[in-house]
């Protein structure tokens, strides 16, 4: 979760959401990622988004079935799905999002009947740091 809290301040320094991502097999990250969403005007690069192609890229696999995602705020229902199309192994997060989630808030994705591939999930991981970088960078732009 380090990792992707280091993704994260680096996407805050762009002036993205500071959200990051990092996908570890075996120990080893094989991508990582912040959002820029901004940067290239594209609503679907969020942190999870970017690290899923990136590490699927890495391996050669639509398929990240022995890989684990590590993500600073709960995934949305875009992140999610691309997570379980994926195959993530384990889903690690920080942050709850009751807002935009979609894991143990909102439309509680992976509860659904339609999808077809749940990760093993475990959330709180770096909640601390998670909120407290999003609560300080939203009460700055406001």
């Amino acid at each position: 979760m380090d990792a992707a809290l280091e993704e994260a301040k680096k996407a805050e320094a762009r002036g993205e959401v500071p959200i990051g991502a990092v996908v570890v097999r075996d120990g080893e990250i094989l991508a990582r990622a912040g959002n820029r969403t901004l940067e290239l005007r594209d609503p679907t690069a969020h942190a999870e988004m970017l690290a899923i192609r990136a590490a699927a890229t890495a391996v050669s696999s639509e398929r990240l079935v022995d890989c684990d995602l590590y993500v600073t705020l709960e995934p949305c229902p875009m992140c999610a799905a691309a997570a379980s199309f994926a195959r993530i192994r384990r889903l690690y997060y920080g942050a709850a999002d009751p807002k935009g989630g979609a894991v143990e808030s909102g439309v509680r994705y992976f509860a659904d009947a339609s999808c077809h591939h749940v990760p093993e999930i475990y959330g709180g991981i770096g909640e601390t740091e998670s909120a407290a970088m999003l609560r300080d960078f939203f009460r700055a732009k406001r």
